[in-house]
């Protein structure tokens, strides 16, 4: 639908919707679409008269940032990601909702703030996007000032990445089971348009091949149209709702001459309490985590059969420089570096006294020690299981990179596990050994190798030990 500018300038002049926008732009990258196109940023909204001048040069929509700025100004295309991290002040976490069948999203929406409310956030709120979906939001103010002893703000986009994730895999099945209820899976195909195939995996119907959560959209600078901007495709307005009456929306609260200044906010920060979305921001990286290692260990089974074949332990000497910094001792990030130690010393063959003794030492080097229960109750937990499992592979940038310890581009290019770099030491060493030897030499050690009675494995029970590998 074509907007023309007496309705643009109608509904941009009205002094309430000023107020609202001006409001809601503070300390946010702002973008305006002319028509077709953004126009020049970064740009920003300082006076509820911006929006009519800017409307008065042909703005048709109005849209902001997730994250909020220290100065939106200085934000420039060539900066470099350090120098964002210290513009980026926070972020507000915004789900977008979206399927062409409204009917859907309402259901999806009211799933979606339910589950965050069920995690003890009172301050969610809510939005028509202004063509089919919807936008759940929660203000910066809710979550803790530190998630895994890192500050929060630099927690994006990971950190509303893992929500978004998270709920979704929450409302997965009920949104099925609603969905399902207006004519099972044909009145699903019928209304999508979409084939059984594209709906139904492992003979289980997915309601998110339908309704998007697109947690990649998520993403720095991305931008979120604002409460009471026009949506150029429908010519309806963003308009905020109440969330606890989704389901009793109607479209025509979002026709422009309709449209009233709710006294529901989107992103509403007066109301918030303080910390209250620790709770949910602390599960949703616990699952994201969860569901990275189940991707992990069946991406690494095969290798890890390789690894098991050890009959001598990798001493520390043969360790990748990531594992030797992580023990060098860490400011930041301990729980995950004990997760990380615990999985690559059992894969490379140590057993579990000398891994708990070596922890204990590593401990005692960290500027603030972690409580003995946390690590011994990992490693008690891994005894129990009798699995070997690797640690996360070099590319997982919430380990390595984010606790400061990843190791050069040129050696995790060549490698996809630290465990892969420390058996490649030990094989090259190891080879480099036998060439040093004399042919003579090297042919009567293999033949008293055969001569030999006992087996070259250990029968003692005991698990293997660290031994200093050395080239002969």
């Amino acid at each position: 639908m074509e907007l023309n500018k007496s309705t643009l300038l109608l509904h941009y002049k009205r002094r309430d919707i000023q107020e609202a926008m001006v409001l809601d732009a503070q300390d946010k990258e702002v973008g305006i679409r002319y028509g077709v196109g953004f126009g020049k940023r970064p740009d920003m909204l300082q006076y509820p008269s911006d929006i009519l001048e800017c409307a008065k040069n042909g703005a048709t929509s109005f849209h902001t940032s997730e994250e909020r700025w220290s100065n939106p100004l200085q934000i420039h295309s060539e900066i470099k990601p350090r120098d964002l991290e210290d513009l980026r002040i926070g972020w507000d976490l915004v789900i977008d909702i979206d399927c062409k069948f409204v009917a859907y999203t309402m259901i999806a929406a009211d799933l979606v703030i339910k589950a965050i409310k069920h995690h003890g956030v009172s301050s969610v709120s809510c939005k028509f996007s202004g063509g089919s979906g919807f936008h759940i939001g929660i203000p910066f103010e809710a979550f803790p000032e530190k998630v895994y002893e890192k500050d929060t703000r630099l927690w994006f986009p990971d950190g509303p990445r893992a929500v978004a994730e998270y709920i979704s895999s929450l409302i997965n099945e009920p949104l099925g089971k609603e969905m399902l209820k207006d004519g099972g899976i044909e009145g699903v195909m019928k209304k999508s348009g979409l084939t059984f195939p594209e709906i139904v995996k492992h003979g289980k119907f997915n309601p998110l091949a339908v309704i998007g959560i697109d947690t990649l959209l998520i993403s720095s600078r991305h931008l979120c149209r604002m409460a009471y901007s026009f949506n150029e495709k429908s010519g309806m307005v963003s308009v905020p709702v109440n969330p606890d009456k989704v389901l009793e929306f109607r479209k025509e609260i979002a026709v422009a001459k309709n449209v009233r200044v709710s006294k529901f906010k989107f992103l509403d920060r007066s109301t918030c309490v303080p910390g209250e979305a620790r709770h949910l921001l602390v599960q949703s990286f616990d699952y994201h985590q969860k569901m990275q290692r189940e991707k992990e260990d069946k991406e690494n089974t095969q290798v890890v059969r390789e690894y098991d074949e050890l009959t001598e332990a990798i001493p520390e000497e043969f360790f990748p420089h990531c594992i030797k910094k992580i023990l060098a001792g860490l400011v930041d990030g301990r729980k995950r570096a004990v997760f990380i130690l615990i999985n690559f010393l059992i894969s490379v063959g140590w057993n579990y006294d000398a891994i708990e003794e070596r922890i204990n030492e590593w401990n005692k080097v960290n500027r603030e020690p972690l409580r003995e229960i946390i690590y011994k109750g990992q490693l008690r937990y891994h005894k129990s299981k009798q699995k070997k499992v690797l640690p996360p592979n070099c590319a997982n940038l919430v380990y390595y990179k984010e606790l400061g310890v990843k190791c050069e581009d040129n050696c995790c290019n060549r490698f996809k596990n630290p465990v892969g770099y420390a058996k490649a030491q030990v094989r090259f060493l190891q080879k480099e050994g036998k060439k040093k030897k004399p042919k003579k030499e090297r042919k009567k050690e293999e033949s008293k190798k055969k001569d030999k009675d006992a087996p070259t494995q250990d029968n003692s029970g005991q698990e293997p030990s660290p031994l200093n590998l050395k080239p002969a």
